[in-house]
Parts: structure tokens; sequence; C-alpha cells
């Protein structure tokens, strides 16, 4: 089972197998991008679940997107912005795609936030990746949602980037099995260097790879979705 995240050096994936006995043995490690994932043993891992947007609207907001914002609350909600619509995902400079979004108005979906913006690449790259029979093994989950699982049922209202938020995250992945954080951690900075991950894409990966075993385990697990699929037949769902 494989949790995926986007870091500054491509991709970084943690997964999880049984090993003998059932007991779970985590790995990570960064990929410079989604092709090599796929041709790499790693890309056959049964479900894979992927914190980026898969299945894009051509116009309007993800219903997706709105049902992990409610599920995540007034706190927490910001951490789920709106996906680009498809047709920005030619645009060259984000002032071209944000005024394109504005003048299809609001009911249309508006303009387009810097967040989105900024892993644009990354959507494209997914994107060309990716086919309808692909989204059965690859799936796109949100880590906060994923967070709020494992948290009871209640978001982790502080952000992921400050220490409070780090040690909460580290505290429930942690009690979800991951005894080995840190040595984790160490050893995808001495084989990649400091500025190719950030900490909190980590703690991100490890999340969707606990899901993603809870879904393969027939676990209940968050589904966020109202049935859309987009113009290339992708769905646009969300899991957490």
């Amino acid at each position: 089972m494989l949790g995926v995240d986007g870091c500054p050096k491509g991709w970084l994936a943690v997964r999880l197998f049984p090993q003998k006995g059932g007991k779970q043995v985590p790995e990570a490690a960064i990929f410079s991008n989604f092709n090599a994932l796929l041709r790499s043993e790693w890309g056959q891992a049964q479900i894979s679940l992927v914190d980026m947007p898969i299945g894009l609207a051509d116009q309007g907001r993800r219903g997706c997107d709105t049902l992990a914002r409610r599920q995540l609350g007034k706190g927490r909600a910001s951490s789920v912005f709106p996906a680009p619509r498809r047709p920005m995902l030619d645009f060259a400079t984000y002032q071209e795609a944000n005024e394109w979004g504005k003048a299809q108005g609001e009911g249309a979906g508006g303009g387009l936030s810097k967040q989105a913006w900024n892993i644009l690449p990354k959507i494209r790259e997914l994107d060309a990746c990716m086919t309808p029979a692909l989204q059965v093994q690859i799936r796109e989950a949100h880590p906060e949602v994923a967070f709020l699982r494992l948290n009871n049922g209640q978001p982790v209202s502080a952000a992921k980037r400050k220490p409070e938020g780090r040690e909460i995250r580290s505290a429930l992945l942690t009690e979800n099995g991951f005894k080995q954080l840190g040595d984790m951690w160490s050893q995808i900075v001495t084989a990649h260097g400091t500025k190719a991950a950030h900490l909190d894409d980590f703690f991100d990966a490890c999340a969707l790879a606990l899901t993603a075993q809870s879904i393969s385990l027939g676990d209940q697990v968050l589904h966020l979705t109202e049935g859309h699929i987009d113009s290339r037949g992708l769905k646009m769902e969300i899991w957490g």
C-alpha cells in the first residue's frame, strides 16, 4: 500500500506491506517524476493514494473539494483549496490562468488560487499519467482528511508546519504503526538532502499509506464524492 505526496524534489512515497507475523514494515523513497514511480516496483502497489487532484472539472467547483472542506470544518477547511479547472492546465502564467477563471464568473469557478498554481506542474504531470483504468489503483486523497480519521473523527486543529501540529501528527502516526518515524526521515534526508522534501510531506505520505492499507483491509474510511466524472473519464473523489 502506498501514500504519495508531492515534494520539492519530485514525489515522496511511503509504502506499507506485511511481513511474516503480520508486522508492517514501512519504507520511504523519493522519485524524480511520477512516471518513474509507476515504472518502479513501488508502482505495482495494490492501492496508491496521492495528495494531488485527479479528475478536473471543465467549469465550476469540484463537489469532492466542498465535501472535504465540510468534513474539516472552519478551522482546517482552508487546507483544501479548489482544484484548477482543466482548461487552466494550458496557461503559461498565473496571471493568464487567473484572469481566464475570473472571466468565466464565480458560478463557473472563478479565479485560481496561488496555492493551486504552484502545484500545477505536478497536476499536469499526474494527469498525463492517469487513465480511468489506472484510477482503480491510483486514487486522490487528502492528508488532513486522513488525519481526521486517525484522530477519531476530529480535525487536527494545529497547522501541520507548526511544532504543535507536527507533534500531534507524529503521535497519531506512531499510534497507528509507524514506530520508526525519526529513522525513516533521517534516511530520506541522508539519501536526498535537506531540501528534497519537507517533514510535513513525509507525514502526509505516511497518513495516506495508512488509509490505503485500511481500504485494502476493508476498514471504514472516508470516501468523499458526488459521483462526478470529468471529460477524460476520471472520477472526481477524495479518500481519507
